[in-house]
């Protein structure tokens, strides 16, 4: 996998580590290991004017995702074939750690799983997974807390 990460934010973070998870969510899902991910770490106030620009929405949120190539897991529509999908140019996904870590408070846990959780849902958006309706959010966050629960065993056993 290609992964590049760029952090704008001011603010640090385990650059190494979201581009391991990436990695372990892609393989997971079968995406071409020469596929192209871009992570992108911005502070509150480019993540407002983006959040603006491109949702139409007040003030900063915790992740956005711009899709490049229509890419699903296994090629195609999802399960459309078996096999990796074809090398593609997956997108960005853009991170705002400062309203993550308010998150991980409100939600009694790490910042760091924190944003592990909001780059593994960038990068499910990316495939094309979406949770508007009640049964594409039972997929997409079940699919979610799969991904992060490999990670975490993955990541306990280095």
């Amino acid at each position: 996998m290609s992964i590049e990460i760029n952090n704008e934010s001011g603010v640090g973070v385990d650059e190494e580590s979201l581009v391991a998870l990436s990695t372990h969510v892609l393989s997971e899902m079968g995406i071409n290991p020469l596929a192209e991910l871009s992570l992108v770490v911005v502070d509150e106030n480019v993540m407002a004017e983006l959040h603006e620009k491109w949702m139409g929405e007040p003030g900063p949120t915790d992740v956005l995702a711009f899709p490049m190539d229509e890419l699903r897991p296994g090629g195609g529509a999802r399960g459309e074939s078996e096999g990796p999908a074809d090398p593609a140019l997956l997108g960005d996904v853009v991170l705002c750690p400062q309203v993550a870590a308010r998150q991980a408070e409100e939600a009694g846990h790490s910042a760091q799983d924190e944003i592990e959780l909001l780059c593994t849902h960038g990068i499910l958006h990316l495939l094309g997974y979406d949770h508007a309706e009640p049964e594409e959010h039972k997929e997409m966050f079940g699919l979610q807390a799969r991904l992060l629960e490999g990670w975490r065993e993955v990541r306990s056993s280095r």
